[in-house]
Formats: structure tokens, sequence, C-alpha cells
């Protein structure tokens, strides 16, 4: 009987227990910003704020109040729609001294009366949607010094980022990251993610752009791309970035290289210069469409691109080394852009020069054979 008594006490207790981990709940009222009528059958998401990942959903009652508990302790994201009305979106929390999260009358706004913006009440002003961007305040994150953009990307609801810098929103992988909405000297995001300290950031604004075919020709066909553009501060809209390398071997053998990037507003510049004499002849394709130095022409209604080299031969200038002998290379580059009247008016310009010499021996050892007549 003794030992029935404290089974019992036993099991109470971890219902008690399980019961108290799972006693977190969330509630509120939805209505009209400006009828003040109460939205009955809105739904209601909560979200885990560090994925995404549902979590549980209800509709209101037709009083337009709702209720979720069940709930553990975390971060979450409350997301409430309704037909014809603005998606409204919060972050919140529970915790031990935070058990039940009551929102009180959330507004709804209709989205014929929006103009430019809906903005999102968040506990500190972390996210809002101007029409179909998702837009993240960056100081409202928390920021480790000399962190980097990709350190800052990890900390938004719905991304993702792995070890190679390799970028995920909402489920699809980003394609592009801009800077002030321009391409950053290249298309590898990790240019900008890697190279740019977060505490730069004033933004981080999510959005599906139209192709390149679309925003040229004004028809859109209906491909996107997710994309990423990071705005900066306006006392930080500067800075300097590049890299240098250098080796060498047995015999004499040597490689080295230096790249230099800088930018101010839409202002960029970028020189490099490779020397070796290992068989490498240039920077390689990818680096140059990283540190802008591709050959481009571009010219536009709304601006001109202008494209120069220099180089003794083609050939050498091109990096083509068949592999016969021992070359001395040396290869370098400038690279210029900027824009200006409100993007009307830009110019682009690069500048290369190469040599290249080689110094090896060859020897052809030729025999004619003479066929005797008998």
């Amino acid at each position: 009987m003794k030992y029935t008594i404290l089974l019992c006490l036993f099991l109470i207790s971890t219902i008690v227990k399980v019961s108290a981990q799972n006693s977190y709940s969330v509630k509120g009222t939805i209505a009209d910003s400006v009828e003040k009528v109460n939205l009955g059958t809105s739904a209601i998401t909560v979200l885990q704020a560090k994925d995404s990942i549902l979590v549980k959903f209800v509709y209101a009652k037709p009083d337009g109040t709702f209720m979720l508990d069940g709930l553990h302790k975390g971060k979450y994201i409350l997301l409430v729609t309704y037909p014809d009305y603005a998606d409204y979106t919060d972050l919140f929390t529970l915790d031990s001294a935070n058990q039940v999260h009551n929102f009180g009358n959330i507004s709804m706004s209709p989205k014929i009366r929006l103009l430019k913006e809906v903005m999102i009440k968040g506990t500190a002003s972390q996210m809002k949607i101007k029409g179909d961007t998702t837009e993240f305040n960056a100081k409202a994150f928390v920021i480790q010094p000399n962190a980097k953009v990709e350190d800052l990307l990890k900390q938004l609801p719905g991304i993702t980022v792995d070890k190679d810098g390799k970028i995920t929103a909402e489920g699809q992988t980003v394609t592009k990251v801009l800077v002030d909405g321009e391409e950053f000297f290249g298309d590898d995001p990790t240019l900008v993610t890697r190279n740019i300290r977060a505490d730069m950031v004033d933004k981080i604004q999510l959005y599906d752009k139209k192709s390149d075919q679309a925003s040229f020709t004004g028809v859109d066909d209906g491909k996107t791309e997710k994309t990423i553009n990071v705005k900066l501060r306006a006392d930080k809209n500067h800075g300097i970035f590049g890299k240098v390398q250098a080796g060498d071997g047995p015999e004499g053998i040597y490689q080295g290289e230096a790249l230099f990037n800088s930018f101010k507003n839409k202002e960029k510049f970028s020189v490099f210069g490779t020397m070796g004499n290992n068989g490498k002849v240039g920077i390689g394709w990818q680096d140059e469409q990283k540190y802008g130095t591709g050959d481009q022409l571009d010219v536009t209604d709304n601006g001109i691109s202008i494209n120069t080299q220099s180089s003794d031969d083609l050939d050498v200038f091109s990096g083509i080394y068949n592999g016969q002998g021992f070359p001395l290379a040396q290869t370098g580059g400038v690279h210029y852009d900027n824009k200006w009247h409100d993007d009307k008016q830009s110019v682009n310009a690069n500048y290369k020069i190469g040599y290249i010499s080689i110094d090896g021996s060859n020897d052809v050892l030729t025999q004619n054979n003479i066929p005797v007549i008998f």
C-alpha cells in the first residue's frame, strides 16, 4: 500500500511537471484598424524565430479573440493573415517570467489603404514589410566586434548561411547579394557577406528580384531571383578590402599576387598585379569577376561604359601559355566605375597590361631513310 501511494505521487508529480513545461501560451484580439470591426476567422500562426518552422496555428473566434496554448519556452514569430488585409508579424518570447504573452488588440490594415509600406510593430523594431520586401533593422540585433555581414544574416529569422557562405531564405537559395541596390564588384555573394563589417549595415532587405531580361525590356517574364540588399549607413558607405599572397619553391620557382579594392558610395576602384615563373600568368577568371577587373562593354540609355586594354601580344595578355619552357609573367590591371545624377549617368573603365618571357630550348632530331634499289 505504501509503495502504491508513492507511485501515485510520482505519477502526479511527473504529470504536473510535463504540464508546467507546456503551460506557455499567447492570446489577443484581431480587429480592423480603420472601422475597428473584429475580424473573426483570421488565421493566427506561431513560427519558430530561428528557422520559421510552423509550431501551431488557429483561427480567431467570431469576436476576433484567439488563444494558442501548449507552447514551450523560446522565441517565436506571430503571423496573422486575413483576406484583403496586410499580413501582421511580430516577434515575442516565452519564458518563466512571461508564460502568457498577451498581444491585446492587433490592428489589421486593409491593403487598399496602404500607400507605400506597412509597419510591423516588433519588440525592438526588428522587422517591417514594405510592399513585397521584408526589411530587417540591423540595430535591433546583437553585433559582435569585427563581425561580418554573414554573422548578421545568421541572426535573422528565416535566413540560414552554411559553412561555404551559401544563403537560404524562406526555403530558397539567395543568388544575389547587393549593396545599396548595386552589384558589389561582382556577383559572388561572399564578396559582400565576408568583406563588409556588420556594424556598417543599416538595413537588410529581402525580396524577389525580377530577372535581368525583364528589367531590361520592361516585360515581366515571370522569373525572379531571391535577393538580399544590404543598405549601408550613410556614414559608413566606404571601405577597402583585398588580398596578398606569395610563395616560392625549389629551383627558384616563385609566384605572388596582390589585389586591392576600395569603394565610396557608388564609386568603386580596383587594382591588381601578379608576377611569377610557375606558369600562372594572371589572377584567373574567378578573381577577375570578383574584383571587378573582367572585360566589360556596356552602353545603355542611362550610361556609358568604357573599356580599354594594352598589350604587346593579345595571346600573352589573355594568359595563354602552352606549357613549354619556363615563363616569367607579369600582369596588372585597374578598374573604375561610378554613377551619378540619380544613376542616369555612369562610367565603367578597365585597363590591363601584361608581359611574358619564356626561357627554354627545343631540340629536333631528323632522320631520312633512303630506299636501296637492286
